[in-house]
């Protein structure tokens, strides 16, 4: 199976060398998961699309500073992408910012949380396992780090999965489409620069609680073996 990476961010450049760009961290995870996986990156925030839609199995939209309501061409761009990989029932995996652009492209609404701040590590909880969910525990731990969510979502989207933060955390759409508001690709050191950098933004209270929740693991691995089953089912 080959993933095209839609990237629509770049990582500060100070913390490349540690952390890599946005597709390096899925690259890690999900190749780590499964060595046969192939790979193609297309830069969609400079324009990069692939030639042909299907020269690669499935696509993955990153995470992004951007906010999929903002005024940008590129943003425009890729939502009438994912109509199109909607129309032809390709399979797509949204990240955070690529979760909110599903919904936002399909007909659904993101804006800012009046909760404010989501960082760290937090606890989802599936309603339903569906079939790709390892049946196991139905609660789960990953990273997150946003401020907009989905308020309304697409529809025909199933909210999978959700936490008294997010009701949206986890949406499937048909067969073909599956967005996580959290980041499994992230790693805690990560999850902390991004808090460090953005302390005064986030207030204290929340960055002190985020920092506290990096204590516990997050369960990256276990999140990519889903994604990868989802992606081949």
């Amino acid at each position: 199976m080959k993933l095209g990476i839609l990237k629509t961010d770049a990582v500060r450049p100070e913390w490349v060398p540690d952390f890599g760009e946005y597709p390096d961290m899925f690259v890690a995870l999900l190749g780590r998961l499964d060595p046969d996986l192939e790979f193609a990156v297309y830069d969609v925030e400079q324009g990069e699309y692939p030639q042909d839609i299907d020269e690669v199995d499935a696509y993955l939209i990153t995470g992004s500073k951007s906010s999929v309501y903002d005024d940008k061409p590129w943003i425009a761009t890729l939502m009438e992408f994912v109509r199109e990989l909607d129309r032809r029932r390709k399979k797509l995996v949204g990240i955070c910012f690529g979760h909110q652009l599903v919904a936002h492209a399909l007909g659904g609404e993101t804006g800012k949380s009046p909760k404010g701040w989501g960082v760290g590590l937090h606890r989802h909880r599936f309603s339903r396992l569906p079939a790709w969910h390892d049946q196991g525990e139905a609660e789960f731990a990953i990273l997150v780090s946003h401020q907009d969510q989905v308020v309304r979502n697409a529809p025909g989207a199933e909210v999978l999965a959700s936490s008294e933060f997010c009701e949206n955390a986890v949406c499937q759409i048909g067969e073909h489409i599956l967005t996580f508001q959290g980041h499994p690709e992230f790693v805690p050191g990560y999850s902390r620069e991004i808090m460090e950098f953005r302390r005064q933004i986030i207030g204290e209270p929340t960055y002190g609680a985020g920092v506290a929740s990096l204590r516990e693991a997050p369960e990256s691995e276990r999140i990519g073996r889903w994604i990868l089953a989802f992606l081949k089912s």
